[in-house]
């Protein structure tokens, strides 16, 4: 069973998402929050897999308490939700460390395969503004040269796979180790690149040629 913890300063919208997520078998709500203060407060206790963040909160917007949240080493998968398509807020969320960016306009099923996908380990952002997220990782990358030496062969391996957009299940047939061990490898390739999502890391691998 995914824990879900919804963050979002509409009670409507919060209601909404409930109703959703409900209606589909291996998904529960565990909590919610109607601010990032509330959310950073309440997380810890509740322990969700997942987590749906609204971006344009008052007081502690959304990524202020995705970074918070990273900070508070909250493990669990962030997914964006939100009404904004601009570049800079999709560059931002993942930055901070969001595992996906959906658009509040996207159809239900929609947001119910992303969540899935996301809890898979997979990469999820909104089609329309996956180019523009690869445009903004890349203009600012580091030397890919330098840190790709930093990487053991098997974390470089790992990378190329979740640049194909395969899960952690799949990683581990793929090289045959266990599931467990590739979330290592992940962790470890994260902190070499200086990156805080395997979406980023995705974006930055297959933009410097690793597929």
């Amino acid at each position: 069973m995914m824990k879900i913890f919804l963050v979002d300063d509409h009670p409507m919208m919060r209601r909404g998402m409930r109703q959703l997520l409900d209606l589909y078998d291996g998904m529960q709500v565990v909590g919610e929050a109607n601010s990032g203060e509330e959310a950073c407060a309440l997380v810890k206790s509740v322990a969700p897999d997942m987590i749906l963040l609204d971006l344009n909160m008052k007081g502690m917007n959304g990524i202020e308490t995705l970074y918070k949240l990273r900070e508070q080493d909250v493990t669990a998968c962030i997914v964006m939700v939100t009404v904004s398509d601009d570049h800079e807020d999709v560059i931002a969320a993942i930055r901070a460390g969001a595992d996906g960016y959906v658009l509040k306009d996207a159809e239900p099923e929609e947001l119910v395969a992303a969540v899935r996908h996301v809890f898979e380990g997979q990469l999820v952002v909104s089609p329309q503004l996956s180019k523009a997220l690869a445009a903004g990782l890349r203009s600012d990358a580091p030397r890919h040269n330098d840190i790709l030496a930093t990487l053991t062969i098997r974390e470089k391996e790992v990378l190329k796979l979740i640049a194909k957009g395969l899960a952690n299940k799949l990683i581990a047939s793929e090289l045959c180790i266990a599931e467990a061990t590739v979330k290592v490898h992940v962790k470890n390739l994260l902190k070499k690149l200086k990156l805080r999502s395997r979406l980023e890391a995705a974006v930055w691998a297959a933009e410097f040629g690793l597929l």
